[in-house]
C-alpha cells in the first residue's frame, strides 16, 4: 500500500506542468493560490487528526522555516515561468538539477564530504543538462529559469537540513504557510487585479493544483515515506520526472528529440545514483 501511495504522489507531482500549462494567469498568482489551497487542506487535516502543534520546535526552527518558506514560494514562480518557455519535460529536467546543486554546495554548507562517487555522478548529470540545453533550440529563458528553480530547490533542502524536532507533515505546513505569506504582498504590488481572467475551467485547474497537486499529494507521499525504505523512495521518486516527459509528448505534443532525450538519461541516471550513493533516509521537502 505505502508503494502505491508512492507511486501516486509521483503520478501527480509529474502531471502538474500539464495543468499550469493551461492556466492563464501570472505564474505568482498560481504559485500563491497553490500555496494558500496547499496550507489549508494541511492545516484541516491536522485538525482532524487532533495532531499536537509543535509550537516549541517551530520557534526554535524558524531561523530555517522562514528562508525555506520565501525560497519555496519563488521556487515554483520560476519553475512555472519556466513551462511557458521551454517545454514541460525540458524545464521539469532543468528542475531535476537539484540533487547537483546540493551535491556540489554540501561540502562548504554541511561541511559534507564529497567522494568520487558523487563527484562522478555530477559529472554526468552535468553533461546530460548540457545536452538537453544544446539541444532545445531557442528556449534558453526557459532554461535558465529551470535551473533558477532548481537552486531554490537546493536551497530549501539545505535549509531543511538544519531543522530539528519537527514532523514532516508540520514542517511542509509551516513552508506552505510562510510562502504564502511572502507572495501575497509580491502578488498584490506586481499584478493587476482588473487584468486577470477568473473563468471556470481556470478557477477548477487553480483548485486541481491547490488540493491535487499541493496537499493530497504531500499527504500521499508522508505517508508512504514514513514506511518505505530510502532506497525504494528515491527509485520511485523518478516516476515524477519521467510522467511530466511522457506526458509533456502525449498531451501538449512537445516531443523530446534524440539528444534530449540522451541528455534526460544521462540526468536522471546520474542524479538517482548520486542520491543512492550513501543515502540513509528519504528527504521530506516540499516539490
Amino acid at each position: 500500500m505505502a508503494k502505491i501511495k508512492m507511486i501516486l504522489s509521483m503520478l501527480i507531482f509529474g502531471s502538474i506542468g500539464i495543468f499550469v500549462s493551461c492556466i492563464p494567469l501570472p505564474s505568482a498568482v498560481i504559485a500563491l493560490t497553490r500555496s494558500l489551497l496547499g496550507t489549508l487542506l494541511l492545516a484541516l487535516v491536522m485538525l482532524a487528526g487532533k495532531r499536537p502543534a509543535h509550537w516549541a520546535a517551530i520557534r526554535k526552527n524558524l531561523r530555517f522555516l522562514l528562508p525555506a518558506g520565501a525560497a519555496l514560494g519563488f521556487n515554483w514562480i520560476l519553475l512555472f515561468e519556466a513551462y511557458r518557455y521551454t517545454t514541460v519535460a525540458v524545464a521539469t529536467l532543468c528542475y531535476y538539477t537539484a540533487p547537483v546543486f546540493v551535491v556540489l554546495l554540501s561540502p562548504f554548507v554541511l561541511k559534507e564530504k564529497l567522494s568520487w562517487q558523487k563527484l562522478l555522478c555530477v559529472a554526468v548529470a552535468l553533461c546530460g543538462t548540457a545536452l538537453i540545453s544544446g539541444a532545445s533550440g531557442g528556449d534558453m529563458r526557459g532554461i535558465a529559469l529551470g535551473l533558477g528553480a532548481a537552486l531554490l530547490y537546493c536551497a530549501i533542502v539545505l535549509l531543511n537540513k538544519g531543522v530539528r524536532d519537527l514532523p514532516a507533515m508540520e514542517l511542509t505546513f509551516c513552508q506552505l504557510a510562510v510562502s504564502a505569506l511572502v507572495m501575497l504582498p509580491y502578488v498584490l504590488l506586481t499584478q493587476s487585479g482588473a487584468a486577470l481572467v477568473w473563468g471556470p475551467k481556470t478557477l477548477l485547474l487553480l483548485a486541481l493544483v491547490g488540493v491535487l497537486h499541493t496537499g493530497l499529494a504531500y499527504l500521499l507521499f508522508f505517508g508512504a515515506a514514513a514506511e518505505l525504505p530510502a532506497q525504494t523512495t528515491a527509485l520511485l521518486s523518478y516516476i515524477d520526472p519521467v510522467t511530466a516527459i511522457l506526458l509533456s509528448a502525449w498531451l501538449l505534443r512537445q516531443p523530446m528529440n534524440a539528444a534530449q532525450i540522451a541528455g534526460a538519461a544521462l540526468l536522471l541516471g546520474a542524479t538517482l545514483a548520486g542520491e543512492l550513493v550513501g543515502r540513509r533516509k528519504p528527504e521530506t521537502t516540499a516539490e
